[in-house]
């Protein structure tokens, strides 16, 4: 039986053409910085985003952790949203690796308000840690793949030069925020001291992120991805294939929107699912199951039975992801299959 995979962006396999350039790839030693497709993709990646330089790391948490490690000193307190990806999968890193207090917002769709931030700044007293780092998750994962603002970036960047602040984004999929608005690499990453972008999730890189900002904080993020043991010798291997998701695979990201709308209107009226559609705005479909009377975890085992694979994303919700290796008939037929199962 042949399974739709809609567990995650991060479930995608090389292509023949993607493999063919690993295959062909030119390799150095990178911790000598001689790796000849690790420093074009490190060039490339920081054009793209009008960035002076960037760094290849091999995963998302390490991208935020030697960021946030990079920026900050210990003690310090940082603004992030409670949902966010630096609170709830990365293993309490900011405060392991960094000695960082995590200060967590509520919001409703992931967007931390300039007003939210300017109150949770703490006044300069002797008893009191420093805040001094905003964290900003764009798209947001917990919350469906929701986009946030750029004029609400821009505001928290005016709050944060006000009060000395630095901001991080977590830009794991900015890559969709950018095809879904038309709004610029750049002008997405151009508020943030420092950012984070995944190449192995829609991109469909095998592994690898990258961290962008000045020469300088390159500089001091290469040592901390050293220390976190992050130093790698012929990666070349994989920085061509990273090479080859940038150059061929972002624009084509709208199909992965497209077959997420898809997929949530055709789940919408499956009975005992409540999708929220104004929140599916790139390729993250999240259903609410409270209605059926059953957790997440068996829902998402009598959809496994039948060759629908999901996540479980809380007790009473169940995430469907879209990628490049899920067809519109796929879309459709895992639509098909759900309608027709005993679920209640």
């Amino acid at each position: 039986m042949k399974k739709i995979d809609l567990r995650s962006d991060t479930v995608t396999k090389p292509s023949p053409e993607m493999r063919k350039a690993i295959y062909d790839a030119e390799v150095g030693d990178d911790v000598f910085g001689d790796d000849p497709s690790v420093n074009h993709l490190q060039e490339m990646v920081a054009e793209l985003f009008r960035k002076e330089a960037s760094l290849y790391v091999p995963s998302g948490t390490m991208g935020n952790q030697v960021a946030l490690k990079t920026i900050s000193e210990p003690g310090w307190e940082i603004l992030c949203e409670r949902d966010c990806h630096i609170v709830n999968y990365e293993t309490a890193g900011p405060a392991v690796h960094s000695s960082l207090l995590v200060n967590m917002i509520d919001t409703d769709r992931g967007v931390m308000t300039a007003e939210q931030i300017e109150r949770c700044i703490r006044p300069d007293n002797i008893h009191s840690p420093i805040t001094k780092i905003v964290a900003v998750e764009n798209t947001h994962n917990r919350h469906g793949g929701t986009i946030y603002p750029l004029d609400e970036i821009h505001r928290i960047r005016t709050v944060a030069d006000k009060y000395g602040l630095l901001m991080h984004l977590d830009g794991a999929r900015i890559w969709n925020a950018h095809i879904a608005t038309g709004i610029s690499l750049a002008d997405w990453a151009a508020p943030f001291d420092s950012v984070s972008v995944c190449l192995s999730k829609g991109l469909g890189a095998p592994i690898g992120s990258m961290i962008l900002g000045t020469r300088d904080f390159i500089e001091k993020a290469r040592r901390n991805r050293k220390l976190f043991g992050g130093g790698m010798r012929q990666v070349g291997l994989l920085a061509a294939a990273a090479i080859y998701a940038v150059e061929n695979n972002i624009t084509r990201l709208k199909e992965d929107h497209d077959n997420a709308r898809l997929l949530a209107e055709g789940l919408s009226r499956v009975e005992g699912f409540t999708i929220d559609l104004s929140r599916v705005e790139t390729n993250i479909v999240i259903v609410d199951i409270s209605e059926i009377g059953k957790n997440s975890m068996e829902i998402v085992a009598v959809m496994a039975e039948s060759g629908v694979l999901a996540v479980p994303f809380g007790p009473t919700r169940v995430r469907f992801v879209t990628h490049l290796d899920v067809t519109v008939d796929d879309c459709r037929q895992a639509v098909e299959i759900i309608s027709n199962l005993k679920l209640t």
